[in-house]
Parts: C-alpha cells; sequence; structure tokens
C-alpha cells in the first residue's frame, strides 16, 4: 500500500464512522454487522480493516465523534458558573431545560443511538464494556449529572429546605423517571411505538419532573 498521509487516513476513518451513523439511524446498533457498514460506505471489505480492526473499533470512533459533536459541556458549565447567585429552584429547573433540549433535538440521531447502546449493555454487558472502556473521555449527560449533584447538593446543605424524602432516594428516583422519559419518547418518535392515544413531548414530561423533584427536596414551585 502507497505511503498515505495522515490526512488522508483520517478522512478514511471520518467516511467510515459517518457510514456506521447513518446505519445506527436506520436499525437498532445491537443488529448492525460489518456489512450493512460495507455496503452504506461502497469500500471493499478489506478497504474497511485497513483503517478499523473491527465493528466494535468502529462504534468506538462513532461515540467519541457524537460527544464531541452533539457536546453540551459549554452549556452545562454556564449553568453552573454562576451557581453562588442561583437558587434551587432555578438551578433545578436550568438543568432539566438543558436536558429536554439535548433530548428533542437530538431524539432521533444521538439520544436513540444512546438507547440502542443500553438495550445492547442490557443483552451484552460485556461487549458494551468493552467498547466503552476504549473511551476515555467524560461523556455529557456524566458531566451535567456530575456537576449537577455537587451544585445541586451544596444548595440543599446551605439551605433550610427539608426534604420530603432522603435525598439519596429522590436522585434515584428522578433518575429512573429521566431513563423512563427518554425510553418512551424514543419508541413513539423513533420506533413508532407507545401506549395508543398517548403522546410523549419531551418539554412537559421533564418540566413535570423538574418540579417534582424540587417538591420532593422541600422546594417551590
Amino acid at each position: 500500500m502507497p505511503k498515505v498521509s495522515q490526512e488522508y487516513i483520517d478522512n478514511k476513518r471520518k467516511a467510515i464512522t459517518d457510514a456506521a451513523h447513518r446505519v445506527a439511524l436506520r436499525k437498532p446498533i445491537m443488529m448492525i454487522t460489518m456489512t450493512d457498514i460495507i455496503e452504506e460506505t461502497g469500500m471493499a471489505q478489506g478497504g474497511i480493516y485497513r483503517y478499523f480492526t473491527d465493528l466494535d473499533d468502529i462504534l468506538v470512533s462513532l461515540i467519541r465523534d457524537m460527544r464531541t459533536s452533539y457536546s453540551i459541556y459549554d452549556e452545562t458549565d454556564e449553568i453552573f458558573a454562576d451557581a453562588e447567585n442561583m437558587g434551587f429552584e432555578e438551578m433545578v429547573e436550568a438543568v432539566f431545560d438543558l436536558l429536554a433540549d439535548r433530548m428533542s433535538r437530538t431524539i432521533d440521531d444521538i439520544m436513540k443511538i444512546d438507547f440502542d447502546l443500553t438495550v445492547m449493555a442490557m443483552n451484552d454487558p460485556d461487549r458494551v464494556k468493552r467498547i466503552l472502556g476504549n473511551i476515555n473521555s467524560e461523556g455529557n449527560i456524566e458531566h451535567l449529572v456530575r456537576l449537577s449533584f455537587e451544585q445541586i447538593g451544596k444548595k440543599l446543605r446551605d439551605s433550610a429546605y427539608t426534604p420530603l424524602l432522603p435525598a439519596e432516594d429522590v436522585i434515584k428516583y428522578v433518575s429512573a423517571s429521566y431513563s423512563g422519559i427518554q425510553m418512551s419518547c424514543i419508541l413513539s418518535h423513533c420506533y413508532g411505538y407507545g401506549k395508543q392515544g398517548i403522546s410523549y413531548e419531551v418539554k412537559p414530561l421533564m418540566d413535570a419532573l423538574a418540579k417534582t423533584m424540587i417538591m420532593l427536596m422541600g422546594g417551590k414551585v
């Protein structure tokens, strides 16, 4: 193989990763095969393996690319930059507004792929662990959740709020409820599933969850 530039290699890897992204929007990620990606790129099988070792290597590249392309790091940091001057309720509402906006904008894209990875983790946890083990950067949601717990927890400790339930239980409840909202909206928007006559819209559900958290933590809505 003639010597090629790093730019050429990077462009080829990007083209393959983009092809995997397109396939992942049409198929559940655990059902994707290397043949799907080869057909999507139009490259020969040998050509793919010059740039990636296997299918999971491509998925690692895809996840890294999504984290960069759909980053909410700046928006997250902006919320907490003025944390000292924000009230507890204002902070919770800002966090959930950001989550709702991100989910609404990417429900047919990154959120669908994230959901598929969660399903794959339930069926093949070792495979997902290997894939994510090759990604060293902190994910967007992980970054938001970490800062939220730190700053919201500090607000509660420094205030006179009296939670209706232990704070740890409230956080677990909110986390489980968020996952349920995500699943219901994605199944409805991406797969056409859902309870008959029920419309799953992200913003009203996230607003309700934010208010629920505020009330359970002893705040006012």
